[in-house]
């Protein structure tokens, strides 16, 4: 099958199983999430390598299939390996996307599993993911999954966990929208892998810094 044919499949796989989604993980953000994966991979000189680009651009399509956030069936978690072996991606290809996809969550690297040995491809797609969750976009991201969920947006006396586990991650009742900024979003700029990611952070991470500045002076009445 043509590699063009599988990832417009991947793509119509990403709209079905994420239509239900809210807007901070829908197909909108797995659609950006691919594309900056490949142009993050384009600046550092790898789009000469076509297997490469493959891994990335379907890892990156398929990463948010069977999130734990989202799932409502136990057999959405085989979702992405069945149509792997569909769509007759070879056994390594598809052992790579598969170590990806497994390895990218910031709950596994709270527990050290994502600073193993892993692909070049790794970097790319972890850090275009955490790309989206920065910035404004990632703001808004932010605050459209607090809603979701009826997070309290902020409460001075509710302070971010320093040390958090990656149980009291996955608890999401516990947190307040802001303080998420300090426990996971503040954070992502030091955890990026490549170069080019890291370049990029810079300056979305500089924005978060300035809004929460803004909103802590508008919350006490002093803006």
């Amino acid at each position: 099958m043509a590699r063009k044919e599988t990832v417009r499949n991947a793509e119509l796989l990403v709209e079905k199983a994420m239509k239900g989604n809210d807007a901070s993980h829908d197909s909108a953000h797995v659609f950006r999430v691919r594309d900056l994966a490949l142009s993050l991979a384009h600046e550092q000189g790898l789009s000469s390598n076509p297997d490469s680009m493959e891994i990335i651009e379907l890892a990156a399509l398929l990463h948010d299939i069977g999130d734990y956030k989202y799932l409502r069936d136990p057999s959405e978690e085989k979702l992405v390996e069945n149509f792997l072996e569909e769509e007759g991606v070879e056994e390594k290809k598809k052992s790579t996307i598969l170590k990806i996809i497994k390895g990218m969550g910031f709950k596994e690297e709270l527990v050290g599993h994502a600073n193993g040995e892993q692909c070049q491809e790794f970097g790319f797609v972890q850090d275009a993911d955490r790309l989206d969750a920065i910035g404004a976009i990632g703001i808004a991201r932010c605050f459209t999954f607090g809603g979701s969920r009826k997070r309290v947006l902020h409460d001075p006396s509710i302070l971010p966990r320093s040390d958090l586990s990656k149980e009291q991650y996955m608890n999401k009742q516990e947190q307040t929208t802001i303080n998420h900024f300090h426990e996971k979003l503040l954070k992502l700029k030091d955890m990026m892998k490549t170069e080019a990611g890291k370049r990029r952070a810079e300056k979305r991470h500089q924005f978060m810094e300035e809004f929460l500045k803004e909103f802590y002076d508008e919350w006490n009445g002093k803006a």
